[in-house]
Formats: C-alpha cells, structure tokens, sequence
C-alpha cells in the first residue's frame, strides 16, 4: 500500500439518526396514546359513553388513513426533513390543545373529534418517512434491527409514559396530559431541525459511511431530493401480489396495536376492577414486553440474513411466528389473576413485537422511485385498523356489555396476518417499476 495512502475510517451518524427516529416515534405514540389514558375520567367528565368514546377513538384514524397517500406524496416530493418536522410540530401542538376541551363553550365531543382528526393529519407522513430514512440511512443487512428499533419505539412509549400519565392524571387531572406531551413534542420538533439532514448533506458522514450504505443496498444516492408522482406507478404497487399480501398483513396487525392504545386501559379498569394508578403500572408491562419482542424480531430477521438465509425466510419467519403467538390474547378470557391477565397480555404483545418487521419489509420491496408513496399506501391500509378497532371494540361493548368478544376480535386478526404473509406474500424482493412512458 502507498505509504500516503490512508484507509478511511467510516463514521457512524446512521446509528445518531436512528436514535432520532426512536425518540420522535417514541413522542408520535405517546401523544396518540393519551387519550387512552385519560379515557375513563374524561368520559364521565364530559358524559362520553362507549359507543361515543369509541368514535373519538377513531377520530384519529380517519385522517391518518386517508392522509396517508398524499402524505407520501409529499414526502417523495419536499423530503423527510421538512415533512416530518413539520409535522411533529403540529401533531404536539394539537395534542396540547386537547387538555383545553370543556373549558369553552360548545360541544366537547366535536372539539375532541376535531382535534384528534387534525393529529391524524399532521401524524401522516411519520411512518412512512421513518421507512424512507432507514432505507436511506442502512444498508439491508442493517435495516432489520434500524426498523425494529423505530418500530419498537411504540412500545417503549406505552411502557415509560403509562405510569407517568397515569400519575398526571391521578396528581393533577386529565386535562394535564395533553399539555405536557404536547409541550415535549414541540421542543423536539426544534431539536429535529437542527440535526437531521440526508446523508449526502450531512456534514458528520464521511464517504466511507457512504460507501457502505451503499455497497450494502442502501437507497443512500436517493437523498431528499423531489421525485414526481406517476399514477401508473400507484397503480402497479396497489395491484402487486406481494405487497398486496404485506398490507393485509399490516392491518391485522395494527388491531393487536389499537386495541392496547385505545380500549385497554378501560379493559383493565371496567373488565378487571383495577383502580387508574394500578392500570398505570400493570399497562406498563406488556408494552415492555412488546419492547423486547420487537428488538428480538429485528436481530432475529438480520442473523437470519447473515446465517445465509434468503431474503424471504429472514423476513418472513418472525412475522408469522410472532403473529400467530399475538392470537394468544383470546386466552385473557380465561383468567381471572391479575398476574395471570398481564401474563397473557405480554404474550401477546411481545409475539406481536417479534412480528413487527412491516416496515422493513416495505423498505425491503418498495420501488426505489416510491418508497414514501409505498410507505403511505402501506401505512393507509394497516391504519384502517385505527378506525375499525376502537369502533368494532366500542360496538361489540355496548352490545355484550363485555370484552371477552372483543379480545377474540383481536385475537382473530392476528391469525389472519400470518395467513396473509404465508400465502398471499410470496417471495420476498425489490418491486421493480416499468419506465417507459405514461
């Protein structure tokens, strides 16, 4: 070797960014989950009932499904940098904003309604601009752990933060957990500017990192820069086998996540007796379960991969595993202990956690042109569930006057998303895009 040659040490700023996507994904799923824990009193506060708490559930979901597409779209065209930040800056703001409902005059239920449906707009782009940044960000024999480590950011969430609002709520009343999430979410937002930037525009990326990402099948050349929408191209990802398969696969799974971020604390409270403090702890424990299921899924898939296995067995293997184990939930019905409840629960919540990888199968499959389009479309149809849970639970409440149909439900749904994957899902690999003209 050249003794003026110098080998270049790579850096590591995907591992920073990484750690950036956990915390903002960690606040997304706090400020959606506040509403959950503040349910049970605000509901009496404001004379809510199942059914309508039920709608104010869903409210959430209905923009944030149908923003979902256009929200990659604009995630394709200006970049995950402005999209996203802007985004968390107006989510957390109308998080905040909730904690004033019933202060003015008017209806609470359309305000509350009102408020939640323009965080589901601001929240849109989130999913799918995390995906587009690790694709940009890590290599594929990384991308696995990067996307469960994001991923598992909902659970962390509902692991640190059930205990701390539950306390709020206990300390100082409902209306404080919307002002102080809101609040961090909107310092965050600040902090969010100053520090991401694209790999080819971070100052902190050597080309050593660059080269890596890159030899590796990273989307690192892809940048932020602004890619037109071409319908056809919606069009051939809305009508492909596989990634018809991943979106079912997505929505079944995502009923297992609104279940616990809408209706659970009630269930522990109305099914199980439990008083709001002891629900902050005990909702705690499967969501850290679901934590650990998730890293678990992500190493699990990437040592797949270096063991030599295919694409398609790495990916796959975790999510039907972990899928069919979710189903596990319907066995609450038969139990009574509280120990033996959160037993089942965190069964359930760690295998759906170890099943978790849809994002990084989506940054595995998505047309390089569209990954934030593809993300939206994926994101749209797995958040259909943010709609049809909290409505069916509701509904099935009001009717039964009992859970125990509920969590069959919910139980049901996981077994139909490992069926999705295992026959619908096919091979595993990058869709590509016809380029002739429209």
């Amino acid at each position: 070797m050249n003794g003026n040659q110098v080998i270049q040490k790579k850096t590591n700023i995907r591992y920073f960014i990484l750690a950036m996507l956990f915390i903002v994904t960690t606040f997304n799923y706090v400020d959606r989950a506040t509403l959950s824990i503040a349910a049970p009193i605000m509901s009496k506060d404001l004379g809510f009932n199942a059914v309508t708490m039920g709608m104010a559930f869903s409210a959430f979901g209905w923009a944030y499904t149908a923003l979902q597409i256009p929200g990659g779209w604009v995630l394709d065209k200006y970049g995950a940098r402005v999209v996203y930040g802007s985004g968390l800056f107006l989510w957390s703001l109308f998080t905040a904003l909730q904690g004033t409902i019933g202060f003015f005059a008017g209806s609470a239920f359309a305000m509350l309604f009102g408020l939640r449906f323009l965080m589901g707009i601001a929240e849109a782009p989130a999913f799918p601009a995390n995906a587009r940044i690790t694709a940009m960000w890590f290599p594929t024999h990384e991308r696995g752990f990067a996307s469960a480590i994001f991923n598992s950011a909902q659970y962390f969430a509902l692991a640190v933060f059930t205990p701390l609002m539950a306390w709020t709520l206990h300390a100082f009343g409902w209306h404080y957990i919307f002002y102080w999430t809101g609040a961090a979410g909107i310092i965050i937002s600040v902090f969010w500017f100053k520090v991401i930037r694209d790999p080819k525009n971070h100052s902190g990326v050597n080309q050593a990192e660059m080269d890596y990402i890159e030899a590796g099948g990273g989307l690192a050349s892809l940048g932020d820069k602004k890619t037109p929408i071409k319908w056809n191209y919606v069009r051939a990802l809305i009508q492909n086998r596989q990634m018809i398969g991943i979106y079912l696969g997505q929505f079944c799974l995502n009923t297992i996540t609104w279940f616990f971020l809408t209706w659970f604390p009630t269930y522990l409270v109305q099914a199980k007796g439990m008083s709001m403090l002891k629900v902050g702890l005990v909702a705690s424990i499967p969501a850290i379960a679901g934590f650990a299921g998730g890293v678990l899924g992500g190493y699990w898939s990437d040592w797949l991969l270096r063991r030599g296995k295919s694409l398609t067995v790495a990916r796959k293997t975790p999510i039907i595993i972990g899928l069919v184990f979710s189903s596990s939930i319907i066995l609450a019905n038969y139990v009574d202990s509280t120990v033996l409840v959160v037993v089942v629960m965190s069964l359930a919540f760690f295998s759906k956690g170890i099943g978790a990888l849809g994002w990084c199968v989506v940054g595995d499959t998505s047309p390089k042109e569209m990954v934030g389009v593809s993300g939206g479309i994926f994101n749209m149809v797995g958040n259909l569930a943010s709609i049809v849970t909290p409505l069916v639970i509701g509904y099935i409440l009001d009717v039964t006057k009992s859970f125990n149909g509920a969590l069959i439900f919910v139980g049901i749904m996981g077994l139909l998303g490992a069926m999705s994957y295992l026959f619908i899902v096919g091979d595993i690999h990058r869709m590509e895009l016809k380029t002739e003209k429209d």
